[in-house]
């Protein structure tokens, strides 16, 4: 057995992570792996789209509801195994209280060809982005306040066929 089919899909944690240990992980010992796409993102210093002229995030103070976030993240990635032909997929989101450029989520897909996993990492950010249950508070220099959901992040979810429900 490899280290990737030991290894948990979904984490919900407030430590950091390493990418290049969950990337090795993703294709150790697995002669089919031609290809490994990430995406990681981490907490920006602005988000003028909230309404706050400066921008300047602070900090950015991530809840979920344990259980049920995992839960939602692994239907995601069970979906992402049906639409795109791949090995394994590996998904890391943080919590707690985070500082701009810490990293926040770790999206990771093992396949045989690149465009596979770049299009089933693509759609799990999108899904991640729009259905899994998080909630975001930004602490900028006018005060704390929730962060909405996007049209934006919407409308990228849409082109897989799938409606947001977080309306």
């Amino acid at each position: 057995m490899s280290t990737l089919q030991k290894a948990p899909r979904v984490s919900i944690q407030t430590e950091d992570f390493d990418l290049g240990e969950v990337v090795k992980a993703l294709h150790a010992n697995d002669a089919r792996v031609g290809a490994v796409c990430s995406f990681l993102g981490t907490v920006r210093d602005r988000n003028i789209a909230n309404g706050d002229p400066a921008g300047h995030v602070q900090t950015m103070e991530l809840e979920h509801y344990p259980g049920m976030t995992e839960k939602a993240i692994e239907d995601m990635i069970d979906e992402a195994h049906r639409r795109f032909d791949i090995f394994a997929a590996r998904i890391i989101h943080r919590i707690g209280l985070l500082q701009p450029t810490d990293q926040i989520v770790l999206v990771a897909v093992a396949s045989a060809h690149r465009g596979e996993s770049f299009k089933a990492c693509e759609f799990l950010m999108d899904y991640l982005k729009t259905q899994a249950p998080f909630w975001k508070k930004e602490q900028t220099a006018s005060g704390a306040q929730w962060v909405d959901a996007r049209v934006s992040d919407d409308e990228a979810l849409a082109r897989w066929g799938i409606q947001a429900t977080n309306a």
